[in-house]
């Protein structure tokens, strides 16, 4: 247990900032999901779009690294130029 107002509080942030986070990274992986379940190119163009930005998001508010994000934008995109 916290012995101070300010440890008091930081228990508050961390835990709603646990929260944000978790949500976000669910929207995240939704939208992986979506760019794959695509059933044509031109869908998963779209989607692919939408979620490089998201991935983006992502790292530049610390919830992934950078470097994830880019992994995973570079296999998304591979993975979109292979479909038919």
């Amino acid at each position: 247990m916290p012995q101070h107002k300010s440890a008091e509080k930081r228990v508050r942030q961390n835990e709603r900032r646990r929260v944000r986070n978790v949500q976000k990274r669910s929207m995240l992986k939704t939208a992986i999901k979506k760019v794959q379940a695509a059933p044509d190119k031109e869908t998963a163009q779209t989607e692919l779009i939408k979620t490089n930005s998201v991935l983006d998001r992502m790292a530049v508010k610390g919830i992934i690294h950078k470097n994830k994000a880019a992994n995973l934008k570079s296999k998304l995109s591979k993975a979109v130029g292979k479909k038919s």
